[in-house]
């Protein structure tokens, strides 16, 4: 089964209405090319910033960037994965405010099918170079994702960047049934050349799925300088396509049947030994 994929590596600037007038033109052009579905980055419609994420911050009940991506899609007969946005939440318990780091899946029709709020804050401090905690502003999410479109395209998992480190959740997608993990994720000029395509093979080549990763390009005039280099990895662990620093629309073609095709030559899945994953004290 073959499948049509854009993954659409904007230039997010410190605009919201901007941003999603972006999106919603690569969105369109990502249909003039056949895609099946369209993929935006992490904070497609917000520089990633802790600051900004407050700034930006929508309910889903009444959000811009939501109804305007949820228009394009229907528009366009095209599935979209709205990277994230910053998500506003009031929980009903204490009437507390909280933002969660939120990607939404639509279909064809416009309609979202799911989200996922990111698991795992990206709370880092790498001497002299890199310190950032998404902790200080946002919430996480506390349920793994997998969305079945009931289309062709099949079950797809969602993890958020540094979701795409927990091994453990990939593993859980892709016993759930995610043929294609999808990573919406915005890796540093440090993160990035060090583990940004060692981690999208790893989990392709961990699980025999496709991988995904969407990033937001370079820009250098935001505080956060995010990596590019937007990514799809094939069952067998190769890279079969991935951008630039550059702001690009990258359309690739997968083929489904070769997740089938590989876990028939080296059964990963089918060998593991669930009787003996355990620990046990020794006495």
């Amino acid at each position: 089964m073959k499948l049509k994929i854009a993954l659409c590596q904007m230039n997010v600037i410190d605009n919201k209405e901007k941003n999603i007038t972006k999106a919603i033109s690569m969105i369109k052009n990502a249909k003039k090319e056949g895609a099946d579905i369209a993929i935006l980055p992490e904070m497609f419609n917000c520089p990633y910033d802790n600051e900004k994420f407050k700034e930006y911050a929508e309910f889903v009940e009444d959000s811009y960037t939501l109804k305007s991506i949820a228009d394009i899609s229907k528009n366009n007969n095209i599935y979209v994965l709205a990277g994230s946005i910053p998500e506003k939440k009031i929980i009903n318990e204490t009437n507390e405010e909280k933002i969660y780091n939120t990607s939404f899946l639509f279909n064809d029709n416009g309609k979202i099918l799911g989200y996922h709020r990111k698991m795992h804050l990206f709370d880092i401090d790498v001497k002299d170079k890199i310190y950032f905690k998404e902790s200080d502003t946002l919430d996480h999410g506390d349920k793994v994702t997998v969305i079945d479109t009931e289309s062709k395209i099949g079950k797809i998992g969602i993890g958020i960047c540094y979701d795409i480190r927990f091994l453990e959740l990939s593993r859980i997608m892709a016993l759930e049934g995610a043929k294609i993990l999808i990573y919406p994720g915005a890796f540093n000029l440090t993160t990035g050349p060090a583990h940004w395509e060692l981690l999208f093979k790893s989990r392709a080549l961990d699980n025999q799925v496709f991988t995904i990763g969407v990033s937001p390009c370079l820009n250098e005039f935001n505080n956060y300088h995010t990596y590019g280099h937007s990514i799809v990895c094939n069952p067998w662990g190769e890279v079969i396509k991935q951008g630039s620093y550059e702001e690009e629309l990258l359309i690739v073609d997968i083929d489904l049947d070769e997740i089938y095709n590989t876990r028939e030559e080296i059964p990963i899945l089918k060998n593991r030994r669930e009787d003996i994953y355990k620990l046990e004290k020794v006495i």
